[in-house]
């Protein structure tokens, strides 16, 4: 009776074993490989959006830095354009652009129906232009810091007032 009982015994891990605890073992290797490999993509998914940002942030980074540089170069450029002008130069250049600034200045005054002068001295027109006239080359050095009056004798043929 007693090889009997422990054959049973023997029988009953044996089955105890392939019906409850194998069939547990293997499922949990298999939640552990799922785990493992759920890790795994989770990890690569991250490391390749770090990468993306990253190579998005360096594109980003170089686009800027070109813009910059393209700019530094187009300012050294009209630098040195202006250096080769000399004041002359930039003042014909300025010069040549005084009408369209007037028209723009005085754009305002096309919705004016009247205009009244008052002077305190002889009231004539003309003295009246003439004044305003006279004021302009200070006003524009004032501005700009070039000097009209100091360019324009500096053309040739031009003679000192």
């Amino acid at each position: 009776k007693a090889v009997v009982s422990t054959q049973s015994t023997g029988r009953k891990e044996k089955e105890l074993f392939c019906k409850k605890r194998a069939p547990a073992e293997a499922e949990s290797k298999k939640v552990g490989i799922i785990a493992d490999a759920s890790r795994t993509k989770t990890l690569a998914l991250a490391n390749a959006d770090a990468s993306a940002i990253k190579a998005i942030g360096a594109a980003e980074a170089y686009e800027i830095e070109a813009i910059g540089k393209a700019e530094a170069l187009k300012m050294s450029q009209k630098a040195s354009a202006y250096n080769q002008y000399g004041d002359a130069a930039i003042m014909s250049l300025i010069l040549d652009q005084m009408p369209k600034i007037a028209a723009e200045v005085a754009s305002p005054l096309n919705k004016v129906e009247d205009i009244v002068i008052v002077s305190g001295n002889d009231g004539s027109m003309s003295s009246e232009v003439t004044k305003l006239l006279a004021e302009l080359p200070p006003s524009v050095q004032a501005l700009t810091g070039l000097d009209i009056k100091g360019a324009i004798e500096n053309i040739p043929g031009v003679k000192k007032a």
